[in-house]
């Protein structure tokens, strides 16, 4: 019997060490320049699964970003953490906003990058191409609303302490994901008056949306290590940062139900 008992446990020891999380470099390219991602997904899973995008604070994609979609994998989604700068990471607020900058200004570069990273993401063997996410930081949540904007077929988008980006009255037309914004009431980056022009042109367009406030968080409150960076206005709130991802779940668990 005891011999019996140690090959079973042996059995599950050795089927759960082949069964983990995987977070794996991959590269797509665009408009002429490679992308750095990174592919995370639970390979005990054999079914195609929703994917979800992780798109990056403006620094680039680092860990915090890579993380994320090991959370997500970890929830049984495929995530990718997409590069939009083309493997470039900034150590500072200048070349960050620098960075960003030179993507924003530029929609249909914006706008393309993800969507690159999306059709890369359907590709997948593991996901469902016809159940797709994405959710976004700080300069990540404004691209996911772009790629929402875009008319992509992604089923729900979600920012936390992204940016408004106040659609044109064709490019509300075009949006068919639910979409969810998150935001810091103490966020001194975002003016008020940003959030209610954003909320004006979803209401025009009959946006399927969820605008949700947290007392008190500033912003980049989802960041553990966001104080660190030195920049004034950046700070991590536990309490906001918990309850926007339970949100998201609901918000996905809705979808892809």
């Amino acid at each position: 019997m005891r011999s019996l008992m140690s090959v079973a446990l042996l059995f599950v020891a050795t089927s759960s060490a082949f069964a983990a999380v995987h977070l794996k470099p991959v590269s797509y390219e665009h408009d002429g320049i490679t992308f750095k991602g990174h592919l995370a997904y639970d390979d005990a899973v054999k079914e195609k699964r929703p994917g979800i995008l992780v798109v990056h604070e403006w620094w680039g994609l680092d860990d915090y970003a890579k993380n994320r979609a090991k959370m997500l994998a970890e929830l049984g989604y495929v995530a990718l953490a997409v590069d939009m700068y083309g493997g470039r990471v900034a150590e500072h607020a200048k070349d960050a906003g620098s960075m960003a900058g030179a993507v924003r200004q530029d929609v249909k570069k914006w706008q393309g990058r993800a969507q690159a990273a999306m059709k890369f993401l359907q590709a997948q063997p593991q996901v469902d191409a016809k159940k797709i996410g994405a959710i976004g930081y700080c300069f990540g949540g404004s691209t996911v609303q772009q790629l929402a904007y875009s008319g992509a077929d992604v089923a729900a988008v979600c920012s936390f302490h992204g940016a408004p980006v106040v659609p044109t009255e064709e490019q509300v037309k075009a949006v068919k994901a639910k979409i969810m914004y998150c935001h810091g009431s103490a966020d001194s980056f975002i003016p008020e008056a940003e959030c209610q022009k954003l909320r004006a042109a979803w209401d025009k367009g009959n946006v399927d949306y969820r605008f949700i406030y947290y007392g008190g968080a500033k912003h980049s409150f989802t960041v553990p290590d966001a104080e660190k960076r030195g920049v004034d206005g950046l700070k991590y709130d536990a309490n906001a940062d918990r309850r926007s991802w339970q949100a998201m779940q609901s918000l996905f668990r809705e979808v892809f139900q």
